[in-house]
């Protein structure tokens, strides 16, 4: 890690707007960890609501479905409109629907409403993601990229979680239940405000794309058009996924590991709600913390580990190890189905799930042309969240009242069977001929 760091700081002297570029990254995730356990504490660890697995599916399918259907869409409009103003407004656009779920918190409603709105804010911010990291190659060249990705992405896990924690010690301090939860969301507003304004310090342009489309107001039949050409990229976009093969193999073990992190996730989510479901580690909402600081912790070491493995194995048995790791831990300490051994693999998941998510946005930011990277990590964000929404939602119907299903854990470990014998397939998938990134 020390050896990326030293790289980051070379890529910051060369690369302007750099340090800016990675302050919108990290505010951003550090609202979104702060966000999102403050919902955690008022969907699923507050007795005022029901939290019973299917109750607890649902709310994910309203969180992250939605998104996952649209992403790719909007993510060719990453490919056509100035990035620089998608963040801007996209920040104007998260801090009204923080304030609004706060405001639902306050008001104790029920029903749907604050799930729909957390959904609109959680897309947002999916959607800042997948545009700062195809922006990425247009604010430093591209030797840079590599370290400067890894520090980026494993730190601004790192901020995730920070954010997490916070939330969860603000929760402490005011108390549970809607009107604490309330709190911390409002909280929250700061992060998307403040990586709004840096946004701002942009130039126009300056983040890409190579060619801008302005969409103004214009007829339906122009909207038409322009509709049919957003359809057009997506198929593009797919097509580039399927000519890089380092591509193709990071995207299928990111979605079996996604599914399987669903899977577990709900089933920790469950255990955790039993008050002696340890006698060493808290449960509730300081477990869900806990929890959650483990699997920051893993992809902090993920981090360091990462840059020595891809020299000495390249990404693709990297992202092997990535897979048989978490492959290990299910078997190993997941199957457990107790609190305590639950945490402990949340901190090696958290080493191998972030393993294979450097390496798939190395590969997608070195294998896929700027005018195609924004709708590819829309695809990216797709597979990640429609792969852990589903999982949730099937196992729901099969999960044990208390979490306690363990062939839930050995159907996890069939995936993760499947998914090296897909990258094993696909390794010997000849790429098409006279790629560009075939010299790289």
């Amino acid at each position: 890690m020390t050896s990326r760091l030293s790289e980051f700081a070379d890529a910051l002297r060369h690369s302007p707007g750099l340090l800016r570029l990675a302050f919108v990254r990290w505010v951003n995730q550090f609202g979104d960890g702060f966000f999102q356990a403050a919902l955690g504490g008022a969907i699923l660890f507050n007795p005022e609501r029901q939290t019973e697995p299917a109750a607890i599916a649902v709310g994910f399918v309203v969180l992250l479905l939605p998104y996952s259907a649209i992403g790719p869409f909007i993510g060719t409009m990453l490919d056509r409109w100035d990035r620089r103003n998608v963040l801007i407004w996209a920040a104007v656009v998260r801090c009204v629907l923080v304030l609004a779920a706060s405001a639902v918190l306050f008001a104790s409603l029920n029903g749907p409403t604050l799930l729909l709105i957390a959904l609109g804010a959680i897309g947002v911010s999916r959607f800042v993601l997948a545009g700062l990291s195809a922006s990425l190659p247009n604010v430093v060249a591209a030797r840079y990229l590599v370290p400067t990705n890894a520090v980026l992405v494993t730190l601004g896990a790192g901020f995730a979680g920070l954010g997490a924690a916070a939330s969860i010690a603000v929760v402490a301090v005011v108390g549970e239940g809607d009107f604490g939860s309330g709190i911390a969301t409002a909280t929250s507003v700061v992060a998307p405000v403040a990586a709004g304004v840096a946004a701002w310090g942009f130039r126009a342009g300056a983040l890409g794309p190579g060619r801008v489309t302005l969409i103004l107001a214009r007829s339906a039949r122009a909207w038409r058009t322009e509709a049919a050409a957003v359809a057009r990229g997506l198929v593009t976009g797919a097509r580039a996924v399927w000519d890089a093969p380092g591509v193709t193999t990071a995207l299928s073990a990111l979605g079996a590991h996604r599914i399987v992190f669903g899977i577990n996730t709900l089933i920790m989510v469950l255990i955790l709600q039993d008050p002696e479901g340890s006698l060493v580690l808290p449960g509730g909402l300081a477990g869900f913390g806990l929890a959650i600081a483990a699997a920051a912790s893993g992809m902090v070491l993920a981090a360091v580990l990462v840059p020595f493995l891809i020299p000495l194995l390249g990404r693709t048995r990297t992202i092997v190890f990535g897979v048989a790791l978490a492959l290990t831990t299910q078997l190993a300490f997941v199957r457990i189905l107790e609190q305590d051994a639950l945490i402990l693999a949340a901190f090696l998941l958290g080493i191998a799930g972030q393993s294979i998510k450097l390496c798939s946005d190395a590969a997608m930011q070195i294998e896929i042309t700027d005018d195609k990277r924004g709708r590819v990590f829309a695809l990216q964000d797709m597979v990640f969240n429609a792969a852990f929404v589903a999982a949730i939602a099937v196992a729901a119907a099969f999960v044990a009242p208390d979490g306690r299903s363990v062939s839930l854990v050995y159907g996890g470990a069939v995936i993760y069977c499947l998914a090296l014998v897909g990258i094993a397939l696909n390794a010997r998938r000849r790429p098409p001929a006279r790629r560009w990134w075939r010299r790289s």
